[in-house]
């Protein structure tokens, strides 16, 4: 029962993305409301991790899964994208890259402003 009332609180939240998708014009996948919705909630306290920690273990330990139709769309297009390889690779390898160095950057940067605001608090106190 536990597991049926964290995966709805999730689905909920999922189904207000997609309503957002729909009211609002933006070119944003109506996940990615979702996952900012959840992580707003979670922050200001409106859902408890503990509501949702084991369904949400639960979806990462079989996400893996989740890739299998993508896996076949690809495969049952192969006569449609075969032909432009080289470009999807290329487009794929760089934007890869380019996703590390972005990453990579923004949590040097985070964990830089974390040092100086603990050593900002140890000088103060």
């Amino acid at each position: 029962m536990k597991f049926i009332k964290q995966f709805g609180i999730i689905l909920a939240i999922s189904f207000i993305g997609e309503i957002m998708n729909y009211l609002i014009p933006l070119p944003v996948p109506a996940s990615i409301y979702g996952l900012v919705l959840m992580l707003l909630c979670l922050h200001f306290g409106i859902v408890h991790i503990d509501s949702v920690k084991d369904s949400g273990k639960f979806l990462i330990e079989i996400m893996p899964l989740m890739f299998i139709p993508a896996a076949v769309g690809l495969i049952e297009s192969w006569k449609t994208i075969g032909s432009k390889i080289g470009t999807y690779l290329i487009i794929t390898v760089l934007s890869t890259i380019f996703v590390m160095i972005v990453a990579g950057h923004t949590t040097q940067a985070f964990i830089r402003f974390s040092k100086s605001k603990d050593n900002q608090e140890r000088k103060d106190s």
